[in-house]
């Protein structure tokens, strides 16, 4: 027969049965709560959002420019389509672009209002009690005199009468800065009003895109944009009916020296109205100089080249006759690229298309290659490929790309000049390069949320600055009556930051009181050698 013993004082998670015990669910949360709303936190992704803004910031934007970004696609086949995976060209509306504002969002409430309510109690509280070993702060000094102690103190009172004082039997403790804190809880209020007034102006605006040909009009309806970005509470049904047409767009661009080709100017002369029926209006519209309408800004973009062509069917009539914008591949010669779709010519299998490249200052390379050397409309050209066979205008397609499946080369056009005509082979009709115009692109912002932002802003910088220069400190000052009689004065002062730990204002407070006290009854009380400054 065999007995066990058991040990009734062994440690619990050693007993049959029972495991190590963790955190369980409310202590992991209350754990990432502590982590999400560290100031650490906040800060790494303050870091994070600025860091993600810099693909925003380099690459062509679907929000800016739509053209722009089909010109990178076009250029960068392979990689483009990664790019959009990852919401590349529309960063600032990607989903981890948006968590990321989140996160931060929540992260400074979370640091911010806590803090808020811990100064607001320091405001409210008393200055901290008198140490008992003052001659341990970074100043301190001593002195004697004959007055009393309650003179000296009262003294000392009006000495610091910019400080917050509270009296402690035999001395007086005083702060002040507290401003210091308030800017710096003001500074993360205004950050997060801003991150507020930004997310209202995302939901509840609206963004534009358009392209107008000089004499072209727009009216501010959804079907006039190229491209439009609706915030998701934003009702487009109530959008301001206000209308803009395009009088004249005139760049200049610096023609000698080592800038040459580069922009000097883009001017754009148009004429708007506010509402159906309303006075005209004119504007001249410039980079960096919106035009303010109807509570909408409207801002200059870009510019090109849209190049006139006249199609003529076999028999002569007159099929198309309008500009066609081309989209550049760069700004150094603005070589631009485009397509001419002709689609009443004749039945659908005998419908024209071309695509089309337009040199505004042609010139040749010493390959014997054709570009254009400057960006300005010196020697304008244009060389086009022609095709014949169905268009497929019955499906949605881009006015920028022609699709040729199916349809049939005509041939290469020589490079023509304004006014030529290249007759097509077989009989299949004529084009003409009548002449060109100049388009700009347009974005119509609206954004409810500008002016809150720019308060918000404004407050974050007051608030900056205020923790910037604002310096807290806490000066003590005991009176006690010594064996002999006289008083003994000790005075000490703490700068809260490096920049308040300067003595010198201690020292002015010490020699101003030692003064006062020598003015009312006092042999020498601040005898050089009964007065002690410590660092």
């Amino acid at each position: 027969m065999s007995t066990t013993t058991t040990d009734t004082n062994a440690p619990a998670e050693g007993r049959a049965g029972e495991g190590p015990r963790g955190l369980g669910p409310i202590g992991w949360l209350r754990w990432a709560w502590r982590i999400l709303t560290s100031m650490r936190t906040a800060l790494i992704l303050l870091f994070l959002l600025a860091v993600g803004a810099i693909p925003g910031s380099i690459l062509p934007q679907n929000v800016v420019s739509v053209d722009e970004v089909t010109a990178y696609t076009r250029e960068n086949p392979e990689l483009a389509p990664w790019l959009d995976r990852f919401h590349l060209f529309d960063v600032f509306s990607s989903p981890w672009y948006a968590a990321i504002y989140l996160l931060l969002f929540v992260s400074l409430a979370g640091c911010v209002i806590p803090r808020a309510l811990v100064h607001a109690r320091a405001v409210r509280a008393r200055p901290v009690p008198t140490p008992r070993n003052l001659g341990r702060m970074p100043y301190a000094a001593k002195f004697g005199t004959d007055a009393a102690p309650e003179t000296v103190l009262a003294e000392a009172r009006r000495v610091l009468k910019r400080y917050r004082v509270e009296g402690y039997d035999d001395s007086i403790s005083a702060e002040t800065g507290y401003l210091r804190e308030a800017g710096n809880v003001l500074f993360h209020f205004a950050l997060l009003g801003l991150l507020v007034a930004l997310a209202a102006g995302s939901f509840f605006g609206y963004r534009g895109n358009m392209l107008l040909v000089e004499g072209d009009g727009f009216a501010n309806t959804l079907p006039s944009y190229d491209a439009i970005y609706p915030g998701h509470w934003t009702d487009m049904d109530g959008i301001a009916p206000f209308t803009i047409h395009l009088d004249d767009f005139e760049a200049t661009f610096i023609e000698d020296g080592n800038l040459r080709g580069q922009a000097a100017s883009y001017v754009a002369d148009i004429t708007y109205t506010e509402e159906p029926g309303g006075p005209e209006l004119t504007h001249r519209l410039e980079v960096n100089h919106p035009l303010s309408v109807s509570g909408a800004q409207v801002y200059l973009l870009g510019h090109g080249y849209a190049p006139e062509f006249v199609v003529r069917d076999a028999d002569g009539g007159v099929a198309f006759d309008q500009a066609v914008p081309f989209l550049y591949r760069d700004t150094a010669g603005f070589v631009s690229d485009g397509v001419v779709k002709a689609p009443d010519v004749g039945e659908e299998d005998e419908q024209l298309g071309f695509v089309g490249v337009f040199l505004p200052s042609a010139a040749e390379t010493p390959d014997g290659e054709l570009t254009s050397s400057f960006p300005g409309a010196v020697n304008p050209r244009v060389t086009l490929e022609g095709y014949r066979g169905d268009l497929g205008m019955r499906e949605a397609q881009s006015v920028y790309q022609l699709r040729t499946q199916g349809m049939e080369p005509v041939g290469s056009s020589p490079v023509m000049e304004i006014g030529d005509v290249w007759e097509l082979p077989d009989g299949a009709g004529s084009i003409e390069f009548a002449g060109y115009k100049e388009y700009i692109s347009l974005q119509v912002n609206r954004d409810g949320a500008r002016l809150p932002a720019l308060i918000t802003a404004a407050t974050a910088v007051v608030g900056l600055l205020l923790t910037l220069f604002i310096r807290p400190r806490r000066v003590w000052v005991r009176a006690v009556r010594g064996a002999d009689g006289r008083t003994r004065v000790e005075l000490a002062g703490l700068g809260k930051t490096e920049a308040a730990g300067d003595n010198a204002e201690f020292h002015e407070i010490t020699t101003e009181l030692a003064g006062r006290l020598r003015n009312e009854s006092d042999d020498n009380p601040q005898n050089p050698s009964d007065t002690r400054s410590d660092r």
